[in-house]
């Protein structure tokens, strides 16, 4: 399935049915009044989020959506029909924006979260909504009202409670993948991920966390460089980033500061995330040449955040790496519990 997170759609809704001109037409009523009928309401484009997407493929070669129009109305003050709603399925975690002032509209990331962008016009009065003491034999009616029409931009955002991140190689598709069931492709060249890879890992309680493997970050990501600056949208809505290092590199720390100086570029408060670092690949390191240790409790002076030192291939050292981010996510949970009881 091809993985596609923008869009720019036009929505239109229904235009109302048309009020009608009509007279009652009956034996022995000699003078029948105005029974022309108002037109029907013209139908509304909803959004509705579902959790069965992941992807915003379906908006790739089909960009227009026009809700029904309302019918007009008819004879014997007969209300036309209303136009039916032209419902639109998103994923989880997409984001509305009008693409003309770039505002925000909505942003839907619960599951079956409605929101009603464009109003179907209203139905036009038939003529006798217009009979009084002054006018008895009203002889006209109001068109319906055209329904709004909106040129939209989409963005879907991945729903993930940690995000992992780092430079191109660093080993982050196979850190999800030994930790979740999630199969990237993994290869000994950089630029081997090419969109973001959700995996799902269980907890010591037996909950599932959604990690996401989000594409190699270079300098100048930010600002359009290689993958990342069409992917860090996708660590917006993580609640914890997982740095991961390659401690093979030839400047470990020069390496953290490129990381870091992306987030802080992209802004939206990703360098004030919550983070722990990941010294990953020490399988390849050789120990008489690199001291880790020293490496991890520079970058911990540094970044004043938990450094582990881990081997994604051995599994070495993922425990207590994993325990740490449980910690800091119940944390989190907690904190927020507390807010919203308050």
């Amino acid at each position: 399935m091809q993985f596609i997170d923008q869009s720019v759609i036009e929505v239109e809704a229904g235009k109302g049915g048309d009020g009608i001109v009509a007279f009652r037409r009956e034996k022995y009523v000699p003078a029948g009044g105005p029974s022309g009928g108002n037109g029907g309401k013209g139908g509304s484009v909803i959004f509705v989020a579902d959790t069965n997407l992941q992807t915003l493929l379906d908006f790739r070669y089909k960009h227009l959506f026009k809700a029904q129009n309302g019918e007009r109305g008819g004879p014997n003050n007969c209300t036309g029909a209303g136009g039916k709603d032209l419902i639109i399925e998103v994923p989880c975690g997409t984001s509305v924006y009008d693409a003309g002032t770039s505002a925000l509209l909505c942003d839907l990331v619960e599951p079956g979260q409605v929101f009603r962008v464009a109003e179907g016009g209203k139905g036009g009065l038939g003529n006798q909504h217009f009979l009084s003491n002054r006018n008895r034999v009203p002889e006209y009616a109001l068109p319906g009202l055209e329904g709004e029409k909106k040129v939209l931009r989409l963005e879907l955002k991945l729903l993930a409670e940690v995000g992992i991140i780092g430079l191109p190689n660093a080993g982050k598709s196979t850190l999800i993948s030994s930790l979740s069931a999630a199969r990237p492709k993994i290869a000994d060249y950089p630029f081997t991920t090419l969109i973001p890879n959700l995996g799902v890992v269980k907890k010591p309680t037996g909950d599932g966390t959604v990690f996401a493997d989000i594409p190699g970050l270079i300098e100048g990501a930010s600002h359009g460089a290689g993958l990342g600056h069409d992917f860090l949208r996708h660590i917006e809505r993580t609640r914890v980033l997982l740095h991961l290092i390659d401690a093979t590199s030839e400047d470990v720390i020069a390496d953290y500061h490129t990381i870091q100086e992306e987030l802080k570029a992209y802004g939206r408060g990703l360098a004030k995330r919550p983070q722990i670092l990941a010294l990953n690949k020490i399988d390849a390191v050789d120990r008489e040449t690199v001291n880790l240790e020293a490496l991890a409790t520079q970058l911990n002076h540094l970044s004043l955040a938990p450094v582990f030192i881990i081997s994604a291939v051995t599994r070495t050292g993922l425990d207590p790496m994993m325990q740490e981010i449980w910690r800091i996510l119940d944390e989190i949970n907690a904190l927020e519990a507390t807010e919203v009881a308050v």
